[in-house]
């Protein structure tokens, strides 16, 4: 099977725009800060144009790496149209939430950690580096984010 031709690095950026708008669900990997095994799970998450909003239960290994390190990387996509974000985390109790960040992500993801009795926190990921790519033939000019600026402007 011949693979598509690359994308321009303009529909790259549509296209890794259209996943982050209407996606629900990310591969989320981060890590122990004392060198442990890296962890990955997936969860839901919440795009609002500038950050993706997720939750887990605070005391999870994810919930502790996101509060230790601040950092996480997160997969979107299958393997072969991928999205790749590398972001720092601020972590939010749920009282601290807006009430309509919550009720956004509630109706968007169908779940609502603010009901259950399992302590939650959300984090808030501020992209500082995305990829893009479909293929080996778009390894080439993947980053479409760096620094936590478009490589594109609008």
């Amino acid at each position: 099977m011949t693979p598509p031709p690359a994308r321009s690095a303009e529909q790259r950026k549509k296209d890794t725009l259209h996943r982050l708008e209407n996606d629900v669900d990310v591969w989320v990997a981060t890590a122990d800060p004392d060198g442990a095994a890296p962890y990955l799970v997936p969860l839901s998450f919440v795009w609002d144009g500038a950050t993706l909003l997720i939750a887990t239960p605070a005391e999870s290994p994810t919930g502790r790496n996101l509060v230790a390190t601040g950092r996480a990387r997160l997969g979107i996509g299958p393997t072969r149209d991928v999205v790749l974000v590398e972001g720092v985390v601020q972590s939010v109790t749920p009282e601290d939430l807006p009430e309509e960040d919550a009720e956004v992500f509630a109706g968007k993801t169908g779940f609502d950690p603010r009901q259950l009795a399992t302590r939650y926190l959300y984090f808030r990921i501020l992209p500082q580096r995305i990829q893009a790519w479909r293929e080996e033939g778009e390894l080439p000019g993947r980053e479409v984010m760096r620094d936590g600026q478009w490589l594109l402007a609008d």
